[in-house]
C-alpha cells in the first residue's frame, strides 16, 4: 500500500506536479488529487493504484513499506540507485 504522504514526497523527489504524474500514471488528475487527499493508505481503484506506483517505480523511485530496509523503521520513499535494476 501507499500513503497519500508518499505519493507527495515521491512527486517532490521527482519535481513533477499532478498533472505530470497522472500523465505518467494513465490516470486522470482527479484521480491523483482524491489519492494525494487521502488520509493514511491511498483510497481507490486498485489498478489505478497499481498504475501509479507503476509510474513512480519507472521513473525511478522506490516506495518503502513499514519496516522494510530502512534505518528509521518507517514508511518512506527514496530515489533508486542507478545501478539498481
Amino acid at each position: 500500500m501507499i500513503t497519500a504522504a508518499q505519493m507527495r514526497a515521491a512527486r517532490a523527489l521527482l519535481g513533477i506536479d499532478q498533472r505530470t504524474l497522472a500523465r505518467l500514471a494513465g490516470v486522470s488528475v482527479p484521480t491523483i488529487q482524491r489519492m494525494e487527499a487521502s488520509t493514511g493508505h491511498v483510497r481507490g481503484i486498485v489498478d489505478s493504484l497499481t498504475k501509479v506506483v507503476a509510474a513512480f517505480d519507472a521513473a525511478g523511485v522506490e516506495l518503502i513499506g513499514d519496516n522494510a530496509g530502512s534505518a528509521g523503521g518507517g514508511r518512506g520513499v527514496r530515489l533508486k540507485s542507478e545501478d539498481a535494476p
